[in-house]
Order: C-alpha cells, then sequence, then structure tokens
C-alpha cells in the first residue's frame, strides 16, 4: 500500500487534479517535465488504485477525460495538509539542519 503514494509522481498527478476533472493534455501542461510515458502509466496506476476515474465519451478523437474518486480526494486533503505543514515549518527544518551540520563538522 505504500507504494501507492511513494512514486515520484502519484502526489504531482493527484494534486494536479485537485481543481477537478481534466483531460490528458492538461495534465502534462501542468507538469511539463513528466514523460509522456510516465504520466500514462502514473494515471493507470492510478485509476487501478481507485484514486482516479477514467471517462471515455465517444468522440472523433475519442474524449478522455480524468478526476479524483472519493478515495483520491481523500488522500488529496492528506496531500494538502502535509504541504501546509511543510510551509509552516521549513525554516525550522533549515535551522535544525544548520545546526546538525555545524555539530557534525565539530567532531
Amino acid at each position: 500500500m505504500v507504494g501507492i503514494i511513494s512514486s515520484k509522481w502519484t502526489l504531482p498527478v493527484l494534486y494536479a487534479l485537485k481543481d477537478g476533472t481534466k483531460r490528458y493534455h492538461e495534465i502534462n501542461k501542468i507538469l511539463p517535465d513528466m514523460r509522456q510515458k510516465v504520466l500514462t502509466d502514473t494515471l493507470h496506476k492510478l485509476e487501478r488504485d481507485g484514486l482516479v476515474v477514467r471517462a471515455v465519451f465517444a468522440a472523433v478523437p475519442p474524449k478522455v477525460e480524468y478526476e479524483l474518486s472519493e478515495l483520491g480526494n481523500s488522500l488529496l486533503q492528506i496531500i494538502i495538509a502535509l504541504l501546509g505543514w511543510t510551509k509552516a515549518h521549513v525554516q525550522e527544518v533549515h535551522i535544525a539542519r544548520e545546526e546538525f551540520d555545524s555539530k557534525s563538522a565539530d567532531e
């Protein structure tokens, strides 16, 4: 189960879907450093895990949209909380690292 969130791109893709339904190219535009194959694979894995819902509409060319499932949205709320914690405590972490590094240099 930890594998669901330990993938490098899982959290960014879920976060990219935070504002609602998106088409593939919209997600790709939000995450320009992500290769297309990796995005495709990540979306398939998230769909398989029940975090993303994929909807295909009969059109030429076919229209495909992705959105967070209820389960995916519940995970997104945790991600947002983690981001909030990170922003609130980033300075403390930097200070702790500097103190640790200075102690390590003295030894």
